[in-house]
C-alpha cells in the first residue's frame, strides 16, 4: 500500500534570523533579508527529514507543488511525485493555503511542511482539522506545538507512520507572534487554531512557555554567579531570553530580550547583532557565550537565535558556552533533553552529550543534550 505524503515547503522560511530580522513574514522582509546576505534554510532542513524516507521511496508517493515549494526536494531525493499545484515566484502565503486544501482534498495521509509559525497559521486557515499535519521546524518563530523538535526529528515520525507502527494522533495549538512587535522587543503570543499532529512525544515539541521567571531570586543568583565569572579581558556574547535578561540587567545594560548582544568589560558594545557581525567580532578577543533554553522546548540553539551560526558556535567551542537556567524551568522538561538543532548535524553531534547548567550561585547540574536516536 502506498503511503501518500503531502509536502509543502515555505521557501523563505527563517529567512530573517541569521540578520536579526527575527521574522519573514511578508514580501518586503523577505527582500531586506536577501539584501543583507541571508541564506534561504527551509530547503536543507526540509533535506534533512526526507533523506531518512529515502529507504521507503517504493511505497511512499510525495503529493506537493511545483518547484521550491516541493517539488524540486521530492525529485531530488528520488521519489515518485505528483504536482497538485503550480505556481509562480515569489511564493505567498496564499499560495501555501491554497495547495493545503488541494492536498486535504487529495487525501494525503500526513501533510509534511516545512516553515515557522506563519506558514502554520497560513494551514491552519486553510485546512484546520481536516488531515495531520507535521512540521519540519524551518522558520525564525517555532511557538506552535505541531512541529516537530529537529528536521530529522520530523523524518522519524513519518517512518513510524510508514512502517506502521502505533502513533497517536492529538490536537496541538497553532500559536503566532506579533512580528512587528516581536522586532520591538515584546512577545504578543496569540492562539489561532489547532490541528491534529502525530503526538510522538520524543520527537515533537511542546508549546512553548510564555511569560516571565517567576524566581525572582533564582534569577538574581544566577546573574551574580555569572558576572562574578566574567574576564575582564573577555568579551561575552548575551543570547536572548529572559534569564540572559536578568544578567544584562544585574549589568545595568541594555539588553535586546529576542536578539544578541555583546559585551566586555561590562560594557555593552553592540546590540541586536546579526550573525555576520557576530563572526566579525569574535576573533577580537577571547569569546564566551551565555545561553538559556526556550520553556517547555528545551532548544538552545535554532529557536529565536539564528545569529548564533554554526560558525561561530564552532569558533566560540563547546567549553565557552554557559548555559543558564532556573531548576524549574528544568524540571518543566520533564526529562526531555536539551535540543540543539543549528542546521549542523555534525555540530548537533558534537555538542551533544552532558552540558554544565548554572542553576544559582556557584550551583550548577549536569543536563542532557540531544536525543541520541535523532543524531
Amino acid at each position: 500500500m502506498q503511503f501518500k505524503l503531502g509536502l509543502i515547503v515555505n521557501p523563505v522560511a527563517g529567512l530573517g534570523g541569521a540578520v536579526a530580522l527575527k521574522g519573514s513574514d511578508g514580501s518586503d522582509t523577505a527582500e531586506l533579508a536577501r539584501s543583507m546576505g541571508a541564506e534561504p534554510k527551509a530547503h536543507s532542513r526540509t533535506a534533512q527529514a526526507l533523506a531518512l524516507l529515502y529507504p521507503y521511496r517504493d511505497v511512499l508517493e510525495v503529493y506537493t507543488v511545483s518547484g521550491e515549494m516541493g517539488e524540486e526536494l521530492a525529485k531530488a531525493h528520488g521519489f515518485t511525485t505528483r504536482v497538485v499545484m503550480t505556481c509562480g515566484t515569489p511564493t505567498t502565503p496564499e499560495d501555501t493555503e491554497q495547495a493545503a486544501r488541494l492536498l486535504a482534498e487529495a487525501k494525503v495521509d500526513l501533510l509534511l511542511f516545512a516553515g515557522g509559525d506563519g506558514t502554520a497559521r497560513n494551514i491552519c486557515a486553510a485546512i484546520g482539522s481536516e488531515a495531520p499535519v507535521l512540521g519540519v521546524p524551518a522558520g525564525c518563530k517555532i511557538h506552535s506545538g505541531v512541529y516537530a523538535i529537529t528536521p530529522k526529528a520530523a523524518g522519524r515520525v513519518v517512518e513510524m507512520l510508514i512502517k506502521g507502527e502505533l502513533v497517536t494522533i492529538d490536537d496541538a495549538d497553532v500559536m503566532d507572534i506579533d512580528e512587528n512587535a516581536f522586532r520591538a522587543g515584546t512577545v504578543r503570543a496569540k492562539r489561532y487554531g489547532e490541528m491534529q499532529v502525530p503526538s510522538e512525544l520524543r520527537y515533537v515539541q511542546s508549546v512553548k512557555n510564555g511569560g516571565k521567571e517567576s524566581d525572582e531570586l533564582v534569577l538574581a543568583d544566577i546573574a551574580a554567579y555569572v558576572i562574578s565569572e566574567m574576564e575582564e579581558d573577555e568579551q561575552y556574547i548575551m543570547g536572548s531570553g529572559s534569564t540572559v535578561a536578568a544578567i544584562m540587567e544585574e549589568l545595568g545594560l541594555d539588553n535586546t530580550l529576542l536578539g544578541v548582544d555583546l559585551i566586555r568589560d561590562h560594557t555593552l558594545l553592540g546590540s541586536d547583532l546579526t550573525a555576520q557581525q557576530l563572526l566579525d567580532n569574535v576573533g577580537q578577543a577571547p569569546t564566551k557565550l551565555v545561553i538559556t533554553l526556550i520553556g517547555g522546548q528545551g532548544h538552545i540553539f535554532g529557536r529565536g537565535n539564528q545569529q548564533l551560526s554554526p560558525a561561530l558556535i564552532r569558533q566560540i567551542g563547546k567549553d565557552n558556552i554557559i548555559v543558564v537556567a532556573t531548576k524549574s524551568k528544568l524540571q518543566a522538561l520533564n526529562g526531555r533533553p536539551l535540543i540543539a538543532d543549528t542546521g549542523d548535524q555534525d555540530l548537533d553531534n558534537e555538542l551533544s552529550g552532558y552540558i554544565k547548567v548554572v542553576t544559582g550561585y556557584n550551583d550548577h547540574v549536569m543536563y542532557a543534550v540531544g536525543h541520541q536516536d535523532l543524531i
